[in-house]
């Protein structure tokens, strides 16, 4: 029996590809003029032109489909190479100001942790959705690592949590504006407390898991 695709996967091209792009559209407008309260499948059907079933039995919920369309806009920040760590931070720190100073992409992040709050399912794929893309932007900490500019058992994962987490806190919390002083704050906090060994420790919890794993 071959497994069904997770809900919002798509082959790369095609008219799955096609139904994933009207689908994500409709999803992007409705929250611009509605928010999430406002969104409803009937209302993505409507504006995509794709029938309520399909969406529903491809993502399930507004929810999903919401979180699929995060997954994707998130891939609009660049990762950072200018060849010095504290750069990287700085420059990846202005791309999420960027990115948050968009009403839209403020709306997504709002819906996202609104519906991880009330659906487990949601939260799972919301955590999977920063994962990935965590594991892409911890290749400026990598290469920081290579240069010799941290020790070598930076966490890169906490680096990249120290950096993002202010914004969070920001938006969700504080309901404030991100403005630049937040930016080069985030960016040099998390590059002081790298370059200080604060985020050390990670070859240690690598080679425990290895040992564990391996009984």
């Amino acid at each position: 029996m071959t497994e069904r695709p997770q809900h919002g996967s798509a082959r790369p091209g095609g008219r799955t590809a096609r139904t994933r792009a009207a689908v994500l559209a409709a999803a992007l407008h409705e929250l611009d003029e509605t928010g999430f309260g406002g969104l409803t499948l009937d209302k993505l059907a409507s504006r995509s032109g794709v029938h309520v079933s399909t969406i529903r039995r491809r993502w399930r919920s507004v929810e999903g489909v919401v979180v699929d369309l995060m997954a994707q806009h998130s891939k609009t920040i660049a990762t950072p190479d200018s060849g010095e760590f504290r750069q990287d931070l700085y420059e990846l720190a202005e791309a999420i100001a960027g990115f948050h100073a968009q009403p839209r992409s403020r709306n997504l992040v709002e819906a996202m942790v609104a519906a991880a709050a009330y659906d487990p399912h949601i939260a799972d794929l919301v955590r999977s959705a920063f994962v990935a893309r965590t594991d892409v932007v911890t290749a400026l900490v990598h290469r920081a690592v290579e240069r010799g500019e941290v020790p070598p058992d930076t966490d890169a994962y906490e680096v990249i949590a120290a950096l993002s987490a202010p914004f969070y806190y920001r938006l969700l919390i504080m309901r404030g504006s991100i403005d630049e002083r937040l930016v080069r704050a985030s960016a040099e906090a998390a590059y002081q407390a790298a370059r200080g060994g604060v985020f050390g420790g990670a070859e240690v919890e690598e080679e425990a898991e290895a040992e564990e794993a391996a009984g």
